[in-house]
């Protein structure tokens, strides 16, 4: 290394130990031994990438004298400084091409500028805030391209609107290496390309004080801090232990191959082979020339001359670059690349990588004629973990979830709750995290929720110390008998009085605790002079939510009810279970003749029973012919044309069911809360065929050929 990059590498580092020795460049030591300041952090940075003067990434212009404007940023401490502004030139613009003969020094990150770096900009535009001390890695480990230069390019082609056209005027589009901060924020950064209509992971929210570069990797060294990592992931003593790393919310299959624990870095390379096929598969039949891929050559995407789909001699060549692009091989070979070029991206956002993956699979099976086989594999994590769900993306218009509803739709909401019995509006999350349960900041000891406050006011709980209880805070639903007798009370009106002071009340999703509990929290609508069941005992070993569903990935545990329950094997089979009690005559509760058919397809009759009630009520004692949808808030709607179906162009806000008696909203209220916990089979289904028959007599429906259970029962 020259002596001039020595002496401001050393000189930077005195600024930042805030010596006031920085005004005189120290003398470096005699006869080549390591300098005297700041000795050991000189040493890491001399052994880093950032200082290997002979490595391409610095070396790669010498023959042309000077390194371009477009590359200067990253591959120069003057051209990193130009781009900063810190020369005295404009912020965030290269003015100049730099000289060769310099690499990263400790200038280019220690000096005025870059200290009060606190945003990022990306090549998709958009500007990232409150990125602190990693906003000087994410400047250059960002890439060099986006979603939004791939939509360029195919547009400036002209196969905007025909996405299996080839043109010879549309290139491969290049990332560039290690945008390791692109793959970090995923969505909000643009760095992958992102189908139109899908949701993607925004950024990977890893745990507290390990969530940005600089808390994963030394700053100086840039190698991964092993020693913390292993304080979590007790098998990590090397890199490559890294690779076997699967979080415990990670529970899908994504690649398909049956193994749902292998290291989520090997869910990837599956996702990537099978997307390496698709691509191969499109090139061959659609865009009507071979394919292959070499990820240490450019332009990376061969023409595979012999069709062998291997690259041969010869064929790995510039003169041979591919040349047979259409819009939706670019975004596909885009995608693959972005997840190669970044090498760690299982650790810095492992969902969005999967995502774009497994979308850029389903994007060329709709144009070849032997489709890749994703049958098996899965695009999102389950549950808690699906940053995609509406659960968590419903507010990212609005920026923030309303206090209201940061409890559940929050990684921080719990907590929050635990500590305040309170929440306030906070950030949209990507899903819940291993912080939402566990005290990272105890030994990742579960919080304690010893008794939970449920809507109706009731409280209750599963045991002292019980961690099934911190399930109890989000799945309780939101309404009860409570709310809705106060609604009601507050219309002041007759049973089947039709008033526009009554709104539906939706108790909304899997208040799966409420059903548990029956009676106890009066979750469902229970009519006054009828008596319910309370909480469902099951058996010892599988009696509250965790012992009965794995509690990261949610699905139910079938081995455990494979014990007694022999014909379940699989998720679907517990749909087959029908619990009969010793020397007690079967009930055919719904009177189809069959009292040994799965419980759940009892219930399936009450609730299909409980539909045609409310449709006829609500026609002949209402006025007003009424439509449900299970998937559209408010989901009752007027049906206009009274074919009993809400119909397209009846599901929307402004045609919203407004014709409420108190006996039809209270009706309603339990048909949704039985469609809203699926689970009810499981959880207590005695007592949801108690209120689902209960609903049916108030609206004056036939139970006759129907059994009520009796409570206790």
């Amino acid at each position: 290394m020259r002596r001039y990059q020595l002496l401001a590498a050393v000189g930077a580092l005195l600024i930042v130990a805030g010596f006031a020795l920085l005004l005189q460049p120290p003398a470096l030591a005699q006869d080549g031994d390591e300098p005297p300041f700041l000795a050991e952090i000189f040493a890491e940075w001399m052994g880093s990438a950032h200082a290997k003067a002979d490595a391409e990434a610095f070396v790669h212009w010498d023959s042309e004298g000077e390194i371009p404007v477009e590359c200067a940023k990253c591959h120069s401490t003057p051209g990193y400084q130009d781009y900063l502004g810190a020369d005295g030139s404009e912020f965030r613009v290269v003015d100049a091409p730099a000289p060769i003969g310099t690499v990263v020094t400790c200038d280019a990150c220690h000096n005025s500028v870059a200290s009060g770096l606190n945003n990022v900009l990306f090549p998709s535009g958009v500007l990232i805030e409150g990125t602190g001390v990693a906003s000087r890695c994410m400047e250059c480990h960002q890439g060099r391209a986006s979603m939004e230069s791939v939509d360029a390019a195919i547009a400036e082609a002209g196969l905007a609107e025909d996405g299996n056209a080839v043109s010879e005027e549309l290139g491969f589009i290049n990332i560039h290496y290690y945008a390791a901060a692109a793959t970090l924020y995923g969505s909000q950064a643009h760095g992958g390309y992102q189908y139109a209509g899908m949701a993607y992971q925004g950024k990977n929210a890893h745990v507290p004080e390990f969530d940005t570069c600089t808390e994963c990797h030394n700053q100086h060294t840039l190698q991964v801090k092993l020693d913390e990592c292993a304080t979590c992931h007790e098998d990590v003593s090397t890199l490559e232990d890294l690779r076997f790393i699967r979080m415990a919310g990670s529970g899908s299959d994504y690649d398909g191959d049956g193994d749902n624990e292998e290291g989520i870095a090997d869910e990837i390379t599956g996702l990537q082979e099978l997307l390496y096929e698709a691509i191969q598969a499109y090139a061959s039949e659609v865009a009507g020339a071979a394919i292959l891929y070499d990820a240490a050559s450019y332009p990376y995407f061969f023409i595979d001359t012999n069709g062998n789909g291997d690259a041969d001699e010869g064929e790995v060549a510039f003169p041979n670059a591919y040349k047979s692009w259409t819009g939706n091989l670019l975004k596909a070979a885009y995608n693959y690349q972005v997840t190669m070029k970044d090498p760690g991206g299982f650790a810095h956002n492992p969902k969005y990588h999967i995502q774009l993956l497994y979308d850029s699979i389903l994007s060329l099976n709709e144009s070849i004629s032997d489709p890749v086989d994703l049958e098996e594999a899965q695009r999102n994590d389950p549950g808690h973990f699906d940053g995609t769900a509406e659960a968590f993306r419903h507010w990212d218009e609005d920026g923030e979830v309303p206090g209201s509803c940061a409890r559940c739709h929050t990684a921080g909401g719990l907590p929050t709750f635990l500590k305040n019995s309170a929440n306030i509006a906070a950030p949209p999350s990507d899903s819940l995290a291993c912080s939402t349960c566990h005290d990272l900041g105890n030994d990742f000891e579960l919080y304690v929720s010893n008794t939970v406050r449920f809507p109706s006011g009731a409280t209750v709980s599963f045991g002292e110390d019980e961690p099934a209880n911190l399930c109890l805070n989000c799945h309780q639903g939101r309404e009860s008998t409570t709310s809705v007798n106060a609604a009601i009370q507050r219309a002041g009106v007759g049973d089947d009085e039709v008033t526009d002071k009554l709104t539906f009340r939706n108790v909304h999703y899997f208040a799966a605790g409420a059903t548990l509990f029956g009676t106890e929290v009066k979750g469902a609508y229970e009519f006054e002079g009828k008596e319910y069941n309370g909480r469902n005992m099951h058996v010892e070993e599988a009696d509250t939510c965790i012992e009965c569903h794995q509690q990261h990935d949610l699905v139910i545990r079938v081995n455990r009810c494979a014990d007694c329950h022999e014909e379940v094997d699989i998720q679907e089979d517990t749909h087959l279970i029908r619990l009969e009690q010793e020397d007690v005559e079967p009930v055919d509760y719904d009177g189809d003749g069959d009292d040994a058919e799965p419980i759940r397809d009892e219930i399936l009759s009450f609730q299909e029973a409980l539909l045609v009630a409310l449709q006829a009520y609500a026609a002949d004692t209402a006025g007003t012919a009424i439509a449900y949808d299970a998937h559209t808030h408010p989901y009752w709607y007027t049906d206009t044309n009274g074919n009993g179906t809400a119909d397209e162009d009846e599901v929307n806000s402004d045609n919203r069911y407004v014709t409420w008696t108190p006996n039809l909203l209270r009706a309603a209220y339990n048909y949704q809360y039985s469609q809203k916990d699926p689970g009810t089979f499981a959880h207590n289904p005695n007592y949801m065929m108690q209120v689902l028959y209960d609903s049916i007599e108030a609206i004056g429906g036939d139970v006759s050929a129907f059994t009520r259970p009796e409570v206790g029962s």
